[in-house]
């Protein structure tokens, strides 16, 4: 037993349990969803320059975002950027014939480091499970 009553101590010294079933297809359908907003982001981006690039961007950030807060943690705003990155950087290989979605333009590095910055930017502002009040803290 710890100093606060309860057993186990921290939250960090506990060991990882596997998510539920739910959790885990939520984390999926966020997986694809992102696969999706980033194969629509690849053919917005170069449409419209630059409102089409700032969208195509937005877009991202809003599932990134919008991922972690339902999913109350980090991982629902990697899940979509992992999914986000996969559907990408299949675009950006070319195909036997020559064809290829993006081209070698600046607006095209953009939409790819931009896309990196802001899933890595949601992934770091998106809250983490915080542990219940502890005990250690003294009353007023």
């Amino acid at each position: 037993m710890s100093a606060n009553g309860q057993r186990g101590g921290s939250m960090l010294a506990q060991p990882l349990t596997r998510p539920s079933g739910g959790r885990m297809a939520a984390y999926l359908g966020l997986f694809l969803l992102g696969a999706v907003v980033g194969v629509a982001g690849a053919l917005v981006q170069p449409g419209w320059f630059p409102l089409g690039l700032l969208l195509a961007l937005a877009g991202a950030a809003g599932l990134f975002l919008g991922g972690a807060r339902a999913m109350e943690s980090r991982a629902g705003a990697v899940a979509p950027a992992a999914g986000w990155m996969v559907a990408v950087v299949l675009l950006t290989a070319s195909r036997p014939e020559g064809d290829f979605l993006f081209g070698a333009g600046v607006v095209s590095y953009l939409f790819l480091l931009g896309g990196m910055a802001v899933a890595v930017m949601c992934a770091t502002l998106a809250q983490g499970r915080q542990p219940g009040p502890s005990g250690a803290r003294l009353a007023k």
